[in-house]
Order: structure tokens, then sequence, then C-alpha cells
């Protein structure tokens, strides 16, 4: 019999790992991914007030297209870059969540700059 490996187990494993090192500030907030199936979605958190000062998501009725390909995803990074920006925000560090820095988590993050955000 082959036990395979719970992929959502080691993915929290990695993400906890990362988490660790990396720590969201007033001045440098952290923006978090999580992505599932269908959506992607994300948000700039103070760790340090325990608070979310933006997100976005391509689950939002304002997003209306489908949101589980690279598109949905730089759109997701361009909306939450704006409003980052509208809440004065301009630099975040990068949590990928545990997730490869590969399709739709890297086109978040080049939709994220795109719109101004610096990591």
């Amino acid at each position: 019999m082959v036990n395979r490996q719970d992929s959502n187990k080691a993915r929290l494993k990695r993400h906890k790992r990362v988490r660790a090192k990396i720590k969201g500030t007033s001045e440098r907030p952290r923006l978090a991914v999580y992505r599932s199936l269908k959506n992607i979605y994300c948000q700039v958190i103070d760790d340090v007030k325990g608070v979310t000062l933006a997100s976005a998501s391509s689950n939002s009725k304002s997003f209306g297209a489908y949101g589980g390909n690279k598109e949905a995803a730089r759109k997701v990074g361009l909306a939450i870059a704006k409003a980052a920006l509208e809440k004065g925000i301009t630099e975040v560090v990068f949590d990928r969540g545990g997730y490869l820095y590969h399709g739709r988590v890297k086109e978040l993050a080049e939709g994220a700059r795109e719109g101004g955000l610096k990591f």
C-alpha cells in the first residue's frame, strides 16, 4: 500500500516555517496569500497590532470573473496594491503562504508590484 502525503499538511508545515521568519509591522505589513482551487485571496496584515489593513480576492462580487487562473491572480494583485496605496502602504513583506513562488502566486506578486507595492 502506498502512503500518500497530505499536500495541505505539508504546505501548512512550510507556512509555519516561513512565518517564524516573517513578521509584518505597521511600517512594513505582511502581504499574505491563500490559494484555493477556484479563487485566490490576499490580505495586508499588521502582525504587531493583529489587524488586517486591506484585503482583496477573486471571490468578491465586484470581481465577476473566474478566479482560478493566472489572469485573475494578476487582477487581485492590482486590486490589493490599489487598496494598500489608498491606506498609505507602499512597502510590504510578501508571505507566499507555503505555496511555491510559481503560477498564480507569482502572478499575484507581479500584479501587486505593477500596482505600486514594493517588496
